[in-house]
């Protein structure tokens, strides 16, 4: 597996590797904690799935799910087997990862926290869902340790926790960027009531206003009934050259057919989504045909899942690449950084990290950039009309 130099400009961290890109493809779906979570069902008190890989002395934690219901559990085993494979890759002989089951809790996330951080470890990575992400960053943060972790949900960043996951944020902006490049100059938004779309509804507004959108229009509904929304929108067609619809793919067919009926479908007007939208559920929508959406380029992940089921026998879940990026980066740190390896200035550079899904970067306060591509929907399937950019702006 070749590895390639981290998309950094600065001296400090010019020599920092990290897993190299590879061509474009279409871009995974988009995942959130909602998504991920699976049935509730009380956590197996079990610490018997920790393990350590590897024997170095620059010790790392990685805290996942690995007992507590099988979709968490799930998720967690595939992170874990993804941060062995990078472990491999590598040829880490100075590293040891601290494998912590959260038990799918927040009380089990501050206990696996706590006694990776009494065992020595720099740098916690991990956990996946919000809740667990705020406990482990509370005894991170009091041992001060940074934490790397996999939660969609931007509130629990800052103060040392960074999130490496896709963020609906950054979605928004790719989108509202493209469009304005594009000439869209008014944008009406049909949004619906829930968490996902109060997130992607503030981007949005903050993402018209800096690169000079009109938002004429404002449709909120309530899931599964956008039927009255689509119709006022319909009445108002002359004020927008673009609508944008931040909905989850599995609830695009209905929508779709009230697009249809209103002659609000792509054909008639430019429809933008995000990268929830990169399912074949969404894909083969007739109404959807011609619709634009953002989204990770995918052929780094086919890549790696090819050589994770050669190695395990099985599929990766598709964030597993979260898990193989960031033992890639922290192990490539620990052999370039020094003393200050895992320290703000060097995370939060701004030029950024290579990974599996293209450049992605830390802010300061937590939250991430990622190069994301362009995509339209045509003939069921999605096809890329920009490409991601394979570095960051020097500002």
């Amino acid at each position: 597996m070749s590895i390639i130099r981290a998309a950094m400009r600065s001296a400090a961290c010019a020599s920092v590797l990290v897993l190299a890109a590879c061509n474009p493809m279409a871009g995974p779906g988009g995942l959130n904690d909602a998504a991920l979570q699976p049935p509730a069902g009380g956590a197996q008190a079990s610490r018997q799935v920790n393990e350590t890989i590897g024997a170095g002395p620059t010790k790392i934690a990685l805290v996942v799910p690995l007992t507590g219901g099988a979709g968490q559990a799930a998720v967690g085993a595939s992170l874990r087997d993804a941060a062995k494979l990078a472990y491999a890759d590598s040829g880490a002989s100075d590293v040891s990862i601290l494998v912590k089951d959260d038990q799918s809790t927040p009380a089990g996330a501050a206990a696996a926290t706590q006694e990776a951080v009494s065992e020595g470890a720099e740098l916690i990575l991990g956990p996946v869902f919000a809740p667990n992400v705020r406990e482990a960053g509370r005894v991170a943060r009091g041992a001060n340790r940074p934490l790397i972790a996999f939660s969609t949900d931007a509130t629990v960043a800052g103060a040392n926790t960074y999130l490496l996951s896709f963020l609906v944020e950054g979605y928004v902006e790719r989108d509202i960027a493209y469009a304005a490049e594009r000439g869209k100059t008014s944008i009406a938004a049909l949004v619906p009531e829930n968490e996902y779309g109060t997130l992607a509804l503030a981007q949005f507004q903050q993402s018209a206003a800096n690169h000079g959108v009109r938002v004429p229009l404002i449709e909120r509904y309530k899931p599964g009934a956008a039927g009255e929304s689509i119709k006022r929108l319909a009445a108002a067609r002359d004020q927008f050259d673009a609508l944008f619809i931040p909905e989850q793919a599995d609830s695009m067919s209905q929508i779709s057919k009230e697009l249809i009926a209103n002659n609000l479908d792509a054909k008639k007007v430019q429809i933008i989504g995000t990268g929830l939208w990169n399912d074949p559920r969404a894909l083969g929508l007739p109404g959807l045909q011609g619709a634009w959406f953002s989204a990770p380029e995918n052929a780094g992940f086919n890549a790696f899942a090819q050589r994770y089921k050669a190695k395990f026998g099985s599929q990766p879940t598709r964030i597993a690449t979260l898990g193989y990026d960031s033992v890639s980066l922290a192990i490539a740190l620990s052999r370039a950084q020094g003393g200050q390896r895992f320290s703000p200035n060097v995370l939060t550079n701004p030029s950024g990290f290579n990974g599996a899904d293209g450049i992605f970067r830390f802010r300061p306060d937590g939250g991430n950039d990622r190069g994301l591509s362009m995509l339209e929907i045509n003939d069921g399937g999605a096809k890329i009309i920009s490409p991601a950019p394979r570095s960051f702006p020097a500002n």
